[in-house]
C-alpha cells in the first residue's frame, strides 16, 4: 500500500514526482490517460491522500461532477489544492477551451453548513483561499489576502477596479 497516495489532475507537461499524473493526452510522464469529463473516473473509492487540480477544472463540461469524483477518490480528512482563473478575469474567459467560471464563493456550495445543500453530496472544508494577481498588482494582493474580511470585499466590490488572475483554493474532504 502507497502511504499518501497524490493524484496530479489534468497534469499537461507539469509532471510531479511522487504523484499519479493524469492527462487527457498521452504526454511525456502522463502515467494514466484519462477523460476526465466521463464518469465515474477510473480510481477506486477512498483511494488519495492528496489531490492537485492546476488549471485544469474550468476546462470540464461540469463544477459539480468533478468535485464528485474528487471526493470520492479521496480519503476522509485528505487535501485537496485547486488553481483555476477567478473571474471575472480575462483569463478566465480568454481560453476557448474554458467551459466553466468560478469565483471567490464558488466553493462555498460544497461546504458541510451551506444552505440549500442539495446540490451534492460532496462536502469540503476551506481550508485556505487566496487570490493571485499579476506582477504588477502584488501589492493589491497582500493587501486583499491579508484577511477574510478583505477577500470577501474585493470579491463582492472590487473585483472590476483590480483584477485577478487566479483563484487558489485547499480543501479538506469531509466524509
Amino acid at each position: 500500500m502507497i502511504k499518501n497516495k497524490k493524484l496530479n489532475l489534468g497534469c499537461g507537461k507539469d509532471i510531479k514526482e511522487g504523484y499519479i499524473n493524469v492527462d487527457s493526452i498521452k504526454l511525456p510522464g502522463v502515467d494514466k490517460v484519462v477523460d476526465l469529463n466521463k464518469y465515474p473516473w477510473p480510481f477506486k473509492d477512498n483511494e488519495f491522500d492528496f489531490v492537485l487540480c492546476s488549471h485544469i477544472l474550468e476546462h470540464l463540461n461540469s463544477i459539480i461532477k468533478p468535485l464528485e469524483e474528487i471526493w470520492r477518490i479521496t480519503k476522509k480528512n485528505s487535501k485537496v489544492k485547486i488553481l483555476v482563473p477567478i473571474s471575472p478575469s480575462v483569463y478566465a474567459f480568454a481560453d476557448p477551451a474554458h467551459k466553466q467560471f468560478y469565483t471567490y464563493f464558488t466553493f462555498n456550495y460544497f461546504k458541510e453548513e451551506h444552505n440549500p445543500n442539495y446540490y451534492s453530496k460532496a462536502r469540503f472544508k476551506i481550508k485556505s483561499r487566496k487570490i493571485i494577481f499579476s506582477k504588477y498588482l502584488k501589492p493589491i494582493e497582500i493587501l486583499v489576502n491579508s484577511t477574510e474580511l478583505t477577500k470577501k470585499a474585493w470579491a463582492s466590490l472590487f473585483y472590476f477596479l483590480f483584477p485577478a488572475e487566479v483563484l487558489e483554493i485547499e480543501l479538506e474532504v469531509l466524509k
